[in-house]
């Protein structure tokens, strides 16, 4: 993957005229970003998914090939699954390891981790993260996805050394109608981690989360990205 990106990545950074910095979000698929506006777009693409099963703690690289434009300012973003993990200190210093290896990637001016931990989770999680901080340079920037419950219901991910936890507002399942409620309601995410940015799909709609006026909103789409879809969710996001 060719990388040629100098700007650094500033996470609270707001976009001129009050209007989002937007971020594509590029799965494990073939994706052609060349065509984007650096100026407007950042790109947020998967380059490692870490499975936890057992006690065993398997590392797969991005597989697919990822184009983009020059200067466009790129977040590493690894995905963590868990199957009845062990949750031991070696699966902690292996993913912790397997995480310090995607942010030596050429031109990376921030990570991102993606993992839906559970409750019984959430100490290891607390712990891998304090350690990866201690470990990364002190000016690289961790990002977490967050469910929308952690930003709502409890404050949990205050005590994370983290730099942003951007709420999840898709694919929301049996919780869809009480957090599209609380949306509704105006209320700001309890967590102030989490009010700075939003994560959104282009197959659901945007309306409702606009209002919050985020710094960044973070994109997925469930087909390859086209100038056409990318122009479309400029359009929904800057009117």
């Amino acid at each position: 993957m060719a990388v040629t990106i100098t700007a650094p990545l500033t996470l609270s950074q707001c976009a001129r005229n009050r209007q989002p910095r937007l971020v594509l979000w590029a799965w494990e698929r073939p994706e052609n970003l060349a065509f984007i506006n650096p100026r407007e777009i950042s790109v947020a693409f998967l380059a490692r998914t870490i499975r936890l099963q057992a006690d065993e703690t398997i590392v797969r690289p991005r597989l697919q090939p990822l184009k983009f434009a020059p200067g466009t300012e790129l977040i590493a973003v690894a995905r963590i699954e868990a199957e009845h993990p062990a949750l031991s200190p070696t699966q902690l210093s292996e993913t912790v390891a397997a995480l310090q290896q995607m942010a030596q990637l050429a031109n990376i001016q921030a990570i991102q981790i993606d993992f839906d931990a559970k409750a019984s989770e959430r100490e290891f999680y607390r712990s891998l993260l304090q350690t990866l901080r201690q470990q990364l340079p002190a000016q690289m920037p961790i990002s977490i996805t967050a469910l929308a419950s952690w930003c709502i219901h409890d404050d949990w991910l205050s005590e994370l050394p983290i730099n942003e936890a951007v709420p999840m507002l898709f694919r929301l399942g049996v919780e869809q109608d009480e957090i599209r409620n609380y949306l509704a309601s105006g209320k700001p995410f309890r967590s102030k981690v989490c009010q700075n940015q939003l994560g959104v799909s282009t197959d659901e709609p945007f309306a409702l989360l606009k209002a919050k006026a985020p710094n960044k909103v973070y994109v997925f789409t469930p087909q390859p990205w086209s100038a056409a879809e990318v122009n479309k969710v400029l359009q929904e996001w800057r009117q």
